[in-house]
């Protein structure tokens, strides 16, 4: 069982930055990949930044070029760094692990947390 538990939400000025933090109770280098997920108010859960035990990653269309995930093994954590938000950018933050395993795949949610981007 891996327990991931997401830091760092706020309230922010449009323009503004904030970083997110995740924090994962196993060895994220075991991890297949860890990821980035976002739900605003009435709408879906969307896939923001995403990276893998290779260290590609991957983002949105939406998040290209204000936004960058990034981990660190020794502290078991992976980050969003988020840049230039906008009121759009509103939503529950969420982490998430995929551990692919012989019996299938393992994922693995955190409990969100809120950023605001407003003025």
């Amino acid at each position: 069982q891996v327990q991931l538990v997401e830091s760092g939400g706020g309230l922010v000025q449009p323009g503004g930055s904030l970083r997110l933090s995740c924090a994962a109770s196993g060895s994220i280098s075991s991890f297949n990949a860890m990821r980035w997920y976002r739900q605003a108010p009435g709408k879906q859960r969307d896939l923001v930044a995403s990276i893998i035990s290779s260290g590609s990653t991957n983002y949105a269309d939406s998040v290209k070029g204000r936004f960058t995930i990034s981990s660190d093994n020794a502290k078991n954590t992976v980050d969003l760094q988020m840049n230039s938000l906008i009121p759009e950018d509103t939503a529950v933050y969420y982490c998430n692990v995929l551990i692919v395993t012989p019996r299938g795949r393992d994922i693995y949610w955190g409990r969100g947390t809120q950023v605001t981007v407003s003025s």
